[in-house]
Order: C-alpha cells, then sequence, then structure tokens
C-alpha cells in the first residue's frame, strides 16, 4: 500500500516527544536514539519517581534491540515561595548539636569563631529550597509513556523504511557491476589466451623448454587468475543480504557481517584480476559495498 511503513527493517535513529498534564501537573517526555553495538538505554527521571525506571526499561527492552537510547521526563516546578520550607525539628538538632560543640571546645580552650544564621539555614536538612517539582502520578505516567513508546518505534521505522530502499537499490547496483565483471572475465580469457600463445611460440623458439613442464606452469597461472570462485561468493553474498533485508526482527549484526565477507571477496578480486575492465568492476563493487556498510550502521 503507497505511503505504508516497512515493518522489516528499523533503524537505530529515532525521535518522539509528548507532553501531559493530570490534576494540574503538567509533564513533558522526550525519547531519541543513535546508532550502538548494543542496547543501550539511559534514563533521566525526576526524584521521587525512580520507582518507574525498571518497568520503563522493561517496556522499552521488549520493543527495542538496539541503540543508544536516551529517555528524560520533566515536570513542572513550583515557584520558590512554595518550595521553600523550613524543618523546625531539623533546625532545633542543628543548634543543640552547634551548642555542644561550642561547649566542648569552650572546655578544651579552643576559640571558635560565632555562628551565622545563613550558615546554619545552609546545613543539610534544616532550609530546603528544592526545585519544587510537582511529580505526575506515576500511573498516569506510565500511561502515557505508551504513545510516547509508540510513534519512538514509528520514527526509527520510518528510519528504517528509507535505509531499506538505499540498501535494496545498492544490492541491486552490485548485481549489475558484477554482471559487468563476468564480461570482463571472458574478454580477459579470451585476450590472455590470445598472449599466452604468442609468448609459448616467442619462447620454444628461443629456447628448449618441455611442453609439458610449460603447459603446466600455465595451468598454475590461469588458475590464480581465476575469479569465478569470487564472482560467485559475491552473488551469494546479495542473496543472503535480500534474503535478511525481508527478514522480522533485528538484522544489522547480520548485515555488518556480510559486509566484511563482500569486501573481502571484492580485494580478492582487484588483486587477481590482472584487466583493466574488471579492476574497474571491483573498484564499482568496493565503492558500492563502503556506502552500503555506512547505511548497515544504522540498521537495528
Amino acid at each position: 500500500m503507497q505511503g505504508a511503513i516497512s515493518e522489516v527493517v528499523n533503524s537505530m535513529t529515532g525521535y518522539s516527544a509528548r507532553d501531559g498534564a493530570d490534576q494540574g501537573v503538567p509533564w513533558s517526555w522526550e525519547m531519541r536514539s543513535v546508532n550502538a553495538r548494543g542496547l543501550d538505554l539511559r534514563l533521566r527521571l525526576p526524584d521521587g519517581l525512580g520507582a518507574l525506571e525498571a518497568e520503563l526499561r522493561k517496556r522499552i527492552s521488549a520493543r527495542i534491540s538496539r541503540g543508544a537510547v536516551t529517555l528524560s521526563l520533566k515536570s513542572a516546578q513550583k515557584s520558590d515561595a512554595q518550595a521553600a520550607s523550613l524543618d523546625h525539628e531539623a533546625l532545633t538538632a542543628a543548634l543543640n548539636a552547634l551548642a555542644e560543640v561550642e561547649l566542648q571546645a569552650g572546655a578544651q580552650g579552643v576559640h571558635l569563631a560565632p555562628s551565622h544564621a545563613t550558615a546554619i539555614l545552609g546545613l543539610r536538612g534544616v532550609f530546603e529550597t528544592g526545585t519544587g517539582v510537582s511529580l505526575p502520578d506515576p500511573k498516569t505516567a506510565l500511561a502515557d509513556f505508551e504513545p510516547l513508546l509508540e510513534a519512538f518505534c514509528t520514527s526509527r521505522a520510518s528510519e528504517g523504511a528509507a535505509l531499506l530502499a538505499i540498501l535494496s537499490s545498492q544490492l541491486e547496483q552490485m548485481t549489475s557491476v558484477l554482471a559487468e565483471a563476468e564480461v570482463a572475465v571472458e574478454n580477459r580469457a579470451q585476450s590472455h589466451a590470445q598472449a599466452f600463445q604468442a609468448n609459448i611460440a616467442r619462447t620454444l623458439e628461443s629456447s628448449e623448454i618441455d611442453p609439458a613442464r610449460l603447459a603446466q606452469e600455465l595451468a598454475i597461472l590461469a588458475q590464480k587468475a581465476d575469479v569465478t570462485e569470487e564472482i560467485d561468493r559475491l552473488k551469494a553474498h546479495i542473496t543472503a543480504a535480500k534474503a535478511h533485508l525481508a527478514e522480522d526482527g533485528p538484522i544489522g549484526r547480520k548485515l555488518d557481517f556480510l559486509m566484511q565477507e563482500f569486501n573481502r571477496e571484492a580485494n580478492t578480486l582487484c588483486s587477481k584480476s590482472g584487466d583493466q575492465a574488471l579492476t574497474r568492476a571491483g573498484l564499482d563493487l568496493k565503492l558500492l559495498i563502503d556506502q552500503m556498510r555506512e547505511q548497515v550502521q544504522n540498521v537495528e
């Protein structure tokens, strides 16, 4: 169906954001991801909602297999006047402790500087300004997270659909280049045979060489220059890559391994070429493989 998003290939790049509110308490979600070797989850939650982390990780892991994912939840702030508070019990305890310290210091002849109110207020727990964050109800926040996660997965699927189109096109281009390489191999065989025959004729005229030994050496040279196996393997890798692109689930690691195999065969093809047209085809293959590898790095 036109405009449908592919559910086969997912990108590791995605983004979604969502605002919510309940009983006068507003909040905002943001979720983003980039490529990574595995699944790296980084959650940033307000103090007081740390209990949500385990459930959020569970839900994300059920939908996503690879990528560096950052999830943040921010809630609204109250005014400073509402947020500031004086803990009278903590203040009493702090003053008693200071009195005890001054008493003990005086008994030992140690002179202490006078205590200031600002220093006492700065003691932990005595006067809390905090951030004044109004926290959403955890159950409500979790329910609001589901649409965010769905939009995030849709974003990665949309990116994946674009990757699928690019990778499929590159595989078709590789198939065309391999066809050119096969033609170059046939032409090379004819030109090499003519050159071999001319060299053999000159060699036999100028020196005494065992024809059987000469034929053996030529057979060895022909075997070393044979690229049939490399071309066959490249074709097999293209078939395997297309099969992976049709699979349901994470395929990034499989494609990454195939890229290594593609590159190995293309390098061998170029090193055994001995022909301008075949070398050009091999270099075209290497360029396509490098371009494809760049795209594969983003596939989940």
